[in-house]
């Protein structure tokens, strides 16, 4: 099962709360592409679709769609703001290698 930190949660939570729209929760999907073979895609959504995994992380719902569930098992989120920039920070047990900037594995 997927994880968020609380520091990811909290960031979660405030840009759903920033939401111009009523949103259900974070979707976040795995997509060939990128620098290593599959990238993260993270986005807002209303309500999770047909075959979704629906995870509840102390209250945030995160949909995962069948083809990225496998791929993101175990796999923690975590939220670092430091110097260089503010992001989500992924790490994927299933992942053999990523590439420097972090979004992209294979």
């Amino acid at each position: 099962m997927l994880a968020l930190t609380d520091n990811a949660v909290d960031a979660v939570r405030r840009v759903l709360a920033d939401a111009q729209e009523a949103v259900a929760g974070l979707r976040i999907t795995v997509e060939t592409g990128g620098c290593s073979g599959y990238q993260y895609k993270l986005g807002l959504e209303i309500e999770p679709q047909d075959g979704d995994e629906v995870v509840d992380c102390s209250g945030v719902k995160v949909f995962i769609d069948q083809t990225s569930q496998p791929l993101l098992e175990g796999a923690e989120i975590d939220f670092v703001e430091d110097v260089s920039g503010a992001g989500f920070v992924f790490h994927n047990p299933n992942a053999k290698s990523s590439c420097g900037c972090g979004k992209s594995f294979c």
